[in-house]
């Protein structure tokens, strides 16, 4: 029987030691794509994933980027939509499209034994997709319906605009797609946007988990003779130019909340304080127990949740922090957030909440770390700048060895309150 006092005690503590993960094996199909094999995991079970430079950033008008990654699935030279969704879903397999500002990507989930079947599908999909102009538009005419569902939503609207705000209107990680832009949207310009960013561009292809009988000689079946030119050209990059406004403000009438949302550009991790920065955000916002949660959420009840991040991104990155608040609460939150900040700046952080925070980050970076899947996701947020696995013992490193003076340093040379922009879309009347 477990005596009483002992329940009543706090498992000790124990910092993590250097971790080293598995840096995955690179091979080459014979045109020269480039394969990362992850072999990990007891269950015969693995993804092929392929990665393509086709993010939003790249596209050179708005949606176009999108529909063209979510309608890749939906016909090929020689399957239509419905064959392809009863081929995966017969073998018990998922194949996914996703896609960000940066990258677009096409996964297949599936049992190793059931991959000679499936690839030739995948690869269908990704090199000779049809965009069955039927099909297209039934998913904007869905699409467009959801816009206009979310732009009632304060979040949605807050979320589109400060993009904007924090990169400015010429940038492309700054521009919003309008409702007129859905009617834009047709066959010929997605198959332009795929062939200029898909079948005639270099991708990579990442395998992770038990590693599937000849892997490589299956991928170069499909995947190694299709002609590809060697460089992916990147589009144009425009400088960054963050709103010269730091306070903005959008009516939405009726709504009983108003969206915050703060921040400023930001390096991303190439940049020797990206680390760092990291354990100053977590302090700030960055999980259940930090500092706005504390103040504006336990001890003044103005939201069920507030946070903050660092978004890093190929070509730039921001600072943000985001919340839901109650209208008669706008500005108090508001006056709250900045106090917190202006406390980081001034104050040094008690080593007791330090050490915390160092476990609770390294506990969190391990629970990432856990099974193939989860490395590949490791693997491609270093991958896309050219940085090994490597990045992740440094990471763990800072955060071991990071000061409390550090810190301190960090929040009076990044989140000078001149720098930081803030957006609220709510009622009139919420900002004092």
């Amino acid at each position: 029987m477990i005596k009483s006092d002992l329940r009543k005690k706090q498992p000790p503590l124990k910092s993590i030691g250097e971790i080293k993960l598995q840096q995955p094996k690179k091979h080459t199909l014979d045109n020269g794509v480039p394969v990362y094999l992850i072999d990990a995991g007891t269950q015969e079970l693995s993804r092929v994933e392929l990665v393509f430079d086709a993010g939003s950033f790249y596209q050179p008008q708005p949606l176009q980027a999108y529909f063209t990654n979510k309608c890749l699935r939906e016909g090929t030279e020689s399957f239509n939509s419905k064959s392809i969704a009863e081929t995966f879903d017969y073998y018990g397999a998922h194949l996914k499209v996703n896609i960000d500002k940066d990258r677009a990507n096409i996964s297949l989930y599936s049992l190793n034994k059931h991959l000679d079947k499936l690839l030739p599908v995948l690869y269908e999909v990704a090199i000779k997709p049809s965009f069955p102009d039927d099909e297209v538009q039934v998913i904007v005419k869905k699409q467009r319906q959801e816009y206009l569902v979310n732009m009632e939503k304060v979040s949605f609207i807050a979320g589109r605009k400060f993009s904007n705000l924090i990169f400015g209107e010429k940038h492309p990680y700054g521009k919003i797609a309008k409702m007129g832009d859905y009617q834009n949207i047709e066959k010929k310009i997605l198959k332009q946007y795929f062939e200029e960013r898909y079948r005639d561009t270099e991708f990579t292809i990442i395998v992770s988990g038990k590693m599937p009988d000849n892997i490589l000689k299956k991928l170069n079946q499909y995947f190694g003779k299709h002609h590809i030119n060697r460089k992916t050209e990147a589009a144009q990059t425009t400088s960054i130019e963050p709103a010269r406004q730091l306070s903005h403000f959008i009516e939405k009438k009726g709504t009983l909340q108003s969206a915050i949302r703060l921040g400023k550009p930001m390096f991303n991790k190439l940049h020797p304080d990206y680390l760092k920065f990291k354990v100053l955000n977590t302090i700030l916002g960055g999980y259940f127990g930090s500092r706005l949660m504390t103040n504006i959420r336990e001890d003044k009840g103005y939201t069920y949740g507030i946070g903050s991040g660092i978004a890093s991104l190929k070509h730039g990155g921001m600072f943000y922090i985001a919340s839901e608040i109650g209208t008669e609460v706008t500005q108090k939150a508001l006056d709250e957030i900045f106090i917190e900040i202006e406390k980081l700046r001034s104050s040094l952080v008690p080593e007791e909440e330090l050490k915390l925070v160092k476990n609770y980050m390294a506990g969190n970076f391990l629970r990432s770390a856990d099974g193939p899947f989860a490395l590949a996701e490791l693997f491609k947020g270093v991958h896309t700048f050219n940085l090994s696995m490597g990045y992740y013992s440094e990471y763990l490193k800072t955060i071991k060895n990071i000061t409390t003076e550090e810190i301190r340093d960090l929040a009076v040379n990044y989140l000078q309150p001149e720098s930081i922009i803030r957006l609220v879309v709510g009622k009139d009347g919420t900002m004092g």
